[in-house]
């Protein structure tokens, strides 16, 4: 699939052109092939240690790891996290973003904040496929892989935020750590999403 045209806005932005944009410095809108290399290029590490380490009592326990992957990446966290995104709402069949290129759309697009269950999905789904590969390691006492496998998963994770967490205009991801000032920027020029989450800041205020 290919990237978006980086000079014209995104489909939730109500701006004619990039010109000038006062986020875009700080948001990434636009995603480039080599983001999604950079992005493969930091969290593969991780999964090849940990095939390594399954790989050592058989095929099909390393199978069914991948098959865990798939499915949560390519399906499950695009219904609980994905859909949320501002990229969700573009035009097209799959996703065209950095971390899920290529990923379908099989849910509808929900703008706004993620719901506590669809938390509690994500959350449990990484510790799943994070934690999946532990017990192999300990069992077959490889220690080496062990300690490898949790220093570049670790690595991964705090390149993820640094760096690629702290530009994405996902809002509603748990990990997301854009500043509230530049999320109100955002806002200003993508009125349909502000209206979602000043709708959800509405409720659970009036809860309270």
């Amino acid at each position: 699939m290919a990237f978006l045209d980086p000079s014209k806005p995104i489909a939730t932005c109500i701006a004619s052109d990039c010109v000038d944009c006062p986020v875009s410095k700080e948001v990434h809108c636009h995603f480039r092939p080599k983001e999604l290399a950079y992005f493969l290029l930091i969290c593969f590490p991780g999964f090849i240690v940990g095939g390594a380490g399954i790989l050592a009592y058989g095929v099909w326990f390393l199978a069914f790891w991948i098959a865990i992957v798939i499915g949560f990446f390519g399906f499950l966290e695009i219904r609980v996290m994905c859909s949320h995104c501002p990229h969700y709402a573009e035009n097209g069949t799959t996703i065209g973003c950095w971390a899920n290129h290529g990923s379908p759309k099989l849910w509808k697009y929900r703008p706004g904040p993620m719901s506590l269950i669809e938390k509690m999905i994500f959350f449990g789904g990484l510790i799943v496929v994070w934690g999946y590969p532990l017990p192999f390691f300990w069992i077959g006492k490889q220690w080496f892989l062990l300690a490898l496998y949790f220093l570049t998963n670790a690595a991964f994770f705090a390149t993820l935020k640094l760096f690629l967490c702290s530009q994405c205009m996902n809002f509603a991801c748990p990990l997301n750590s854009v500043g509230q000032a530049t999320r109100d920027k955002f806002f200003q020029r993508n009125p349909s999403i502000a209206e979602h989450w000043g709708k959800h800041e509405r409720s659970a205020n009036h809860k309270d």
